[in-house]
């Protein structure tokens, strides 16, 4: 497991109806890396900079999961999840069994 996980995963919308979560520092510089060159622009490269810099410990963590909420919330792919998904939520509305 990494030890540098975000204190609460951010999710983006790679697709539609497909959400990634993103739970940490090698996470969001894999999707950063990863993105279209012709989409990238100046919140890109200062999120890939402060996630490059927490992971060689120069910056902190939770900046650069703000770097990336930016980001995202810029590329209007952030997906603001503070309630469990339909399906993780059981039919007795308890959540969490998956054969019900």
């Amino acid at each position: 497991m990494s030890e540098k996980m975000f204190e609460s995963p951010v999710f983006v919308r790679v697709a539609e109806g497909l959400i990634e979560e993103i739970a940490c520092l090698e996470d969001a510089l894999e999707f950063l890396y990863d993105w279209p060159m012709k989409r990238r622009g100046s919140i890109h490269q200062t999120a890939v900079r402060a996630c490059q810099r927490a992971f060689e410990g120069n910056f902190p963590l939770s900046g650069a999961r703000d770097a990336f909420v930016g980001f995202a919330k810029s590329a209007k792919i952030f997906e603001d999840i503070r309630e469990p998904m339909p399906w993780m939520i059981g039919k007795s509305g308890q959540g969490g069994d998956a054969t019900t």
